[in-house]
C-alpha cells in the first residue's frame, strides 16, 4: 500500500484557485499587522487562529478583507507574493495561477505600476529560485461594483503584466448578481485573458449559468451548487468546463455543512473535470496537500487516480503547451517512480 500522505507531499502539483492575500502566512499576516498599529488584526500569530475563524461567508469577507488592509506599499506587496511562492514550494507545488485584486490595494494608495512591478518582480524571482511558475488571475472583487470591474479591466488590458493569464470575479455573490459585470469580462476576453469568475458557491446553479452565458466562463470558480442541477452538470462535461473545487473553504465559509456532503463526487461521476485547490489556505487551516487528502478520501483514490487529478489542473491550467508538458511528464515519472519502491 502507498503511503497516501507521503505520495501528496512529492506529487508535483499545479494549482489554480489560490488567492494571493489569502494566502499569506500567520507569520507574514503578524508581521504586517505589528507594522501597522491602527488595524484589528491579531499581530500575534497563535492568535490568527481564533480571528481566521468564520461564523458565514459575509463575516470571511469582513476578515479577508482586514488583512487585505495590511497590504500598504509596493514592498508588503513584493514580500507577501514571494513568501506565497515559498510555501508552494515546501509543497512540491510547480505552477500555480493566483488570483490577485489589484483593485483593493491600488484603492488604498498604492500606485498601478508600481503594485504590477512587485508581482512581476516576485514571479521572476520565485520562478528563478524556487523551480514555482506564477500566473495571475486579476479579480473583480464584486462587492465594491462597477467602479472596481472598470478599474481592474483597465488595469488587466492596459497595464498587463507578463504573467497575466486570465480575468476573475470574486467576493459575495448573494446580491452581486452576475450580467452586470459582462462589459468588463467582454473587454478582457476581447485582448486575449481567460475568462474565470466565481460562480455558485453561496449562490444557486442560475449564478454559474450567468458566468458561462454571459460571462463566458471556460473555468469556474468553486461552483458548488453545479451538482443540483443536472443540466448544468451535463453542459459543463460536455463543454470541457472546469470546476476549481476547494473543500475545506467550502466548509469554512459555510457553503457546504460537512465534508462528506461535499458534492465533488457527484461532480466526477457526472464527467466533469475537477481540480483540487485550497484557496485561502491558512485562513483556513489548510494547504493544497490536505486538500488533496480530503479528495483522495471522498472520492476512493488510489494513488493514480490522485495523479489523474493532479494532470486536471495541468490539463485546464493556462500554462503554454511546453509547461503542461514538462507537468505532466514530472507527474508520471514521479508516480510510476513511487509505485515501482512498493
Amino acid at each position: 500500500m502507498v503511503d497516501m500522505a507521503a505520495f501528496v507531499a512529492g506529487l508535483p502539483k499545479a494549482e489554480l484557485h489560490v488567492h494571493h492575500v489569502g494566502s499569506a502566512s500567520p507569520r507574514i499576516v503578524a508581521e504586517l499587522a505589528a507594522r501597522h498599529s491602527d488595524t484589528t488584526v491579531p499581530s500575534d500569530a497563535a492568535a490568527l487562529a481564533d480571528y481566521f475563524t468564520f461564523r458565514d461567508f459575509a463575516h470571511f469577507i469582513d476578515v479577508y478583507l482586514s488583512v487585505v488592509d495590511l497590504i500598504r506599499d509596493a514592498e508588503d506587496v513584493r514580500l507577501l507574493t514571494y513568501e506565497i511562492a515559498r510555501d508552494m514550494a515546501r509543497q512540491n507545488i510547480r505552477y500555480a495561477e493566483l488570483t490577485i485584486t489589484p483593485f483593493s490595494s491600488t484603492r488604498r494608495g498604492i500606485p498601478d505600476v508600481a503594485f504590477m512591478e512587485a508581482i512581476e518582480d516576485a514571479r521572476v524571482r520565485a520562478e528563478r529560485e524556487l523551480g514555482v511558475v506564477l500566473r495571475w488571475c486579476f479579480d473583480i472583487p464584486g462587492e465594491s461594483g462597477l467602479e472596481a470591474a472598470a478599474e481592474t479591466a483597465r488595469m488587466a488590458c492596459e497595464l498587463r503584466p507578463e504573467g497575466l493569464v486570465s480575468f476573475g470575479l470574486g467576493g459575495p455573490e448573494i446580491g452581486v448578481p452576475r450580467p452586470q459585470f459582462k462589459p468588463y469580462f467582454d473587454r478582457a476576453r476581447a485582448a486575449g485573458l481567460r475568462s474565470v469568475p466565481h460562480a455558485g458557491e453561496t449562490t444557486g446553479p442560475e449564478t454559474i449559468w450567468d458566468a458561462i452565458n454571459l460571462l463566458g466562463a471556460e473555468r469556474i470558480g468553486h461552483g458548488t451548487s453545479a451538482a443540483t442541477d443536472p443540466r448544468l452538470l451535463d453542459y459543463l462535461a460536455n463543454h470541457g468546463i472546469t470546476l476549481e473545487v476547494c473543500p475545506t473553504s467550502n466548509i469554512a465559509t459555510r457553503a457546504v455543512t460537512t465534508l462528506d456532503e461535499h458534492p465533488i463526487r457527484a461532480m466526477m461521476e457526472a464527467g466533469v473535470t475537477v481540480t483540487v485547490n485550497s484557496d485561502d489556505p491558512p485562513m483556513f487551516g489548510t494547504d493544497l496537500l490536505n486538500e488533496y487528502l480530503i479528495a483522495a478520501r471522498l472520492l476512493d483514490l488510489d494513488a493514480p487516480g490522485v495523479a489523474a487529478l493532479a494532470k486536471n489542473a495541468v490539463t485546464a491550467s493556462f500554462a503554454d503547451d511546453a509547461t503542461k508538458a514538462r507537468l505532466a511528464d514530472e507527474i508520471d515519472t514521479y508516480t510510476k517512480a513511487a509505485l515501482s519502491e512498493q
